[in-house]
């Protein structure tokens, strides 16, 4: 009978350890390893894109309205967009004010995104070679923005808005900006 050697047992043990490792790192990120937005405190870059056809087009004037509101980036080829679909219905029906941008996606399918899981916009442009979303600082859909009436830009989400997120950081965000208002 062959004598199998310790040896063998390293790379399953190393691998094992990493695969660990990677899986608490998953599910422990929150959002606090996620990159700072330089355009928190400072005026939001603008709202343009062409319109998405059969929906209300941006208008650039509605970042300094005097109402808080969230910019959203969205794609249908993202799935952590349709995760995040429902609880962005539910913020539109609490009456928060959300603008959408079609990120690098074919306009009918950002329209059947939207009549597929609800559209929570009161407008929505789209994005499609990404110029908007690098004014924005965004490097992945979903992104969503708090802005304050005045048009500052008070947060970013680089992330889906689970209902945790919500909770956690959208609400004192969105606190936040009704106090600087």
């Amino acid at each position: 009978m062959a004598r199998i050697s310790p040896l063998v047992l390293i790379p399953p043990v190393i691998f094992a350890a990493m695969a660990g490792l990677f899986a608490a790192g998953m599910l422990s990120g929150s959002g606090e390893q996620e990159l700072p937005s330089a355009l928190v405190g400072q005026p939001a870059p603008g709202l343009s894109g062409a319109p998405l056809p059969g929906l209300t087009p941006l208008d650039a004037s509605v970042l300094a309205d005097g109402q808080v509101k969230l910019v959203n980036f969205f794609a249908s080829w993202c799935a952590p967009c349709r995760v995040e679909a429902p609880n962005l219905d539910a913020l539109a029906q609490e009456g928060i004010p959300i603008y959408g941008i079609a990120y690098k996606d074919d306009p009918d399918h950002s329209v059947a995104f939207l009549n597929e899981l609800g559209d929570p916009y009161a407008a929505v442009g789209q994005d499609p070679d990404g110029r908007l979303a690098v004014d924005w600082g965004v490097y992945g859909v979903p992104e969503t923005f708090v802005v304050a009436g005045d048009g500052t830009v008070v947060a970013r989400m680089a992330n889906p808005l689970t209902p945790d997120i919500i909770e956690s950081r959208l609400r004192p965000a969105l606190a936040e900006a009704e106090r600087n208002e």
